[in-house]
């Protein structure tokens, strides 16, 4: 497939990137900065903005499907409004070009611990991640009125980390997954394996779902 990776340099996105490839699609890397992304078989980087429309609209027009796992970074002090700026920006993009999959990679921070309680309003939330956790759940609240699009969002476990690719994970929906009594984690390189999975063989078009041990 032609896939095109916005956040290709990034944690989550460097881990798909290298499954992507190793997969033998073609990717087109979207970076504003192109010289941080050696050259590989089966990359061509492209010089973009994920925060211009335009410049996303051109980039990943006539592509099979785009993931989407920008995030400004946890320690930026605007990272609410750029995220949400950002995806509003992807979305609007992909429209424009024509392409209609798109794979959104948001937080945990969404997820339902209980009947009406999403992982972000708990009191022992790590107030360093809940601005970036709050912009990634109403970027998810958009997205679900998104019908021109066959997209599907990707909760991350909660405790998301460097580790090997094993391959195998749980996958579930609206809810945090647990390890007994506290939230289960998920290396990301088999974070990029689910994304990579739900690219391939599509399980949750216009729907949410995570990914943990």
């Amino acid at each position: 497939m032609k896939i095109a990776l916005i956040g290709a340099t990034g944690f989550v996105g460097t881990e798909v990137l290298k499954e992507l490839l190793s997969r033998g699609h073609q990717v087109t890397a979207l970076a504003r900065t192109p010289s941080k992304l050696p050259a590989q078989l089966g990359l061509k980087v492209v010089k973009a903005d994920a925060l211009d429309a335009a410049q996303v609209a051109a980039a990943v027009e006539g592509h099979d499907a785009v993931i989407d796992s920008y995030n400004p970074g946890w320690s930026e002090p605007r990272i609410h409004d750029m995220f949400l700026e950002g995806t509003r920006a992807i979305v609007d993009g992909v429209k424009r070009s024509g392409v209609k999959r798109v794979l959104i990679v948001g937080g945990a921070g969404s997820l339902f611990v209980a009947p009406g309680v999403q992982l972000v309003d708990t009191p022992h939330f790590p107030a360093e991640y809940k601005q970036g956790a709050l912009a990634a759940r109403e970027a998810l609240n958009q997205i679900r009125n998104e019908s021109a699009l066959d997209w599907t969002f990707l909760s991350p476990a909660a405790l998301l980390a460097p580790g090997p690719r094993t391959g195998k994970f749980r996958i579930g929906t609206e809810e945090l997954l647990m390890d007994g009594d506290k939230p289960a984690g998920l290396s990301v390189a088999d974070l990029a394996v689910a994304i990579v999975d739900e690219i391939e063989t599509p399980k949750h078009i216009r729907k949410r779902f995570t990914a943990a041990y």
